[in-house]
């Protein structure tokens, strides 16, 4: 195949030749400042959260800072069974965390409370440790077959105890009722009225998408009909606007509420 050379038409600027191999530093700032930009704020908080426990733990169980480098799989492996309940031939519960590395946590109002913690919160800690070694590109200890092979067990354990991975619900039909009926007749009634069937009617929308909705995101296809439009979700990052129809008493709602 044949290569255009035009090498004899650039001009040359005073600009020092990159690395191939090596990112340059303002190049992993912008880099960086990208996915910032595309985290969600709740993401972030969580993930800074997750962090600062890790860190107290760390420093607490190791005398180690987080970020000092990559972490074995046996810190992660210490971390769950520290930190997981497991049942005991009694039919008591135990964990490994000391009592006062526990209380140390509490003190320092990284932990909510004394005692282990849910499998979720383990699994959200676990995965957030995965995606700093990730960023860091270290090798992932949460990628360890003995860590997974724990963790499936784990939840097995607790799962014939009776002890259930919590999930949120969602609302059904009585408590929505049960919510529309405490709505008055003043703007504030009025507006939480359409809000809570925006929510429900529009196919079970989060609580932070309906409160990020603007006037300009809604419009009135025809005396029934109101349309809404989305752009980024939690689940849906690509930030296409995509217009969902409303009607019934959900598009009622919203012109009483555009309206009063």
């Amino acid at each position: 195949m044949n290569v255009l050379d035009i090498t004899d038409q650039l001009f040359l600027v005073n600009e020092t030749p990159l690395e191939l191999h090596v990112l340059a530093e303002n190049a992993q700032e912008a880099a960086a400042a990208f996915i910032a930009a595309g985290t969600a704020a709740n993401t972030v908080r969580s993930y800074r959260s997750a962090l600062t426990y890790w860190s107290a733990w760390l420093q607490l169980r190791y005398g180690q800072a987080l970020g000092d480098g990559p972490l074995p799989a046996a810190v992660a492996i210490q971390f769950v069974l520290e930190h997981l309940a497991r049942p005991l031939e009694d039919g008591t519960w135990a964990h490994l965390l000391p009592p006062g590395v526990d209380a140390a946590l509490v003190t320092a109002r990284v932990k909510a409370k004394l005692g282990p913690l849910a499998f979720n919160t383990v699994s959200h800690r676990l995965a957030v440790l995965g995606k700093w070694h990730r960023i860091n590109e270290w090798d992932n200890p949460t990628e360890a077959s003995a860590l997974k092979t724990l963790l499936r067990e784990a939840r097995k354990a607790q799962s014939r105890q009776g002890v259930n991975v919590r999930k949120k619900s969602a609302i059904v039909l009585e408590p929505l009722q049960a919510l529309l009926a405490t709505c008055n007749d003043g703007v504030r009634g009025i507006r939480d009225r359409a809000l809570l069937l925006l929510a429900w009617s529009g196919g079970g929308r989060r609580r932070s998408e309906v409160v990020g909705l603007q006037l300009s995101d809604v419009r009135q296809l025809d005396v029934d009909t109101w349309l809404y439009a989305l752009g980024a979700t939690k689940t849906d990052t690509g930030g296409v606007r995509r217009e969902r129809p409303l009607r019934g008493p959900a598009a009622q709602a919203l012109s009483a509420w555009l309206g009063a």
